[in-house]
């Protein structure tokens, strides 16, 4: 993670996604891991995702302001402990605000982010290519890195083969994709295990993911 005076600037992967590496400082990251680590707990706390196929997700989740499960939204833990959703904290929208800013300008309407999804990598963790497309509203999606770096595969949206770009998502890095991009498909093939910087004192990978429902 860059430590520079100032952030890096956004770097284009594709028309409407940016990688915007360092994007949160030692105290940003740590206070986010923080609170992760507050909402990972029951009730309502970290959970395996089961698709409907049978399958299980190899991370495990947790949402805030509205729980996800395939494919769609409640506010409760259906697929889990039943209980009602933690709140999404408005800090955390205001800090994806600013994402969208640095990587698209101030001209459009800010989101109103109101969705959080928080997934845990072990060093055995994938994520498949896929779409965010379970929400009503085109807002760009933000996402924040923390712990172990990964390789996060960026696609489009005809579909989940190539053409893609492999991009390494260290700790404290943002990525947002939106416009032409929002339903490109993503995924990570790969975490690397141990590349957590030590004084976040975190074993494996977490992916703050904000959302517009």
């Amino acid at each position: 993670m860059s430590e520079g005076l100032f952030p890096a600037e956004p770097r284009q992967v594709a028309p409407g996604a940016f990688h915007l590496p360092g994007r949160l400082d030692r105290v940003r990251q740590r206070r986010l891991l923080a609170a992760c680590r507050r909402w990972a707990l029951p009730p309502a706390g970290l959970r395996t995702v089961r698709m409907p196929g049978g399958g299980r997700m190899s991370v495990r989740q947790v949402s805030l302001g509205h729980h996800w499960y395939p494919y769609g939204y409640a506010d409760t833990a259906v697929d889990g402990d039943g209980a009602p959703v933690k709140p999404f904290p408005g800090w955390l929208g205001e800090w994806a605000r600013a994402v969208v800013a640095a990587a698209f300008g101030a001209g459009e309407r800010p989101p109103a982010y109101d969705v959080a999804l928080i997934n845990f990598y072990d060093e055995q963790a994938r994520m498949g290519m896929h779409r965010d497309s379970d929400e009503r509203s085109p807002a760009p999606v933000v996402s924040f890195s923390l712990g172990d770096t990964c390789v996060f595969r960026f696609g489009h949206s005809a579909g989940r083969g190539r053409p893609y770009a492999d991009v390494r998502l260290e700790s404290g890095d943002a990525f947002v994709f939106g416009g032409p991009a929002r339903f490109a498909y993503h995924g990570v093939p790969r975490v690397l295990p141990g590349s957590a910087p030590a004084w976040l004192d975190l074993d494996g990978r977490l992916n703050v993911t904000v959302r517009e429902r």
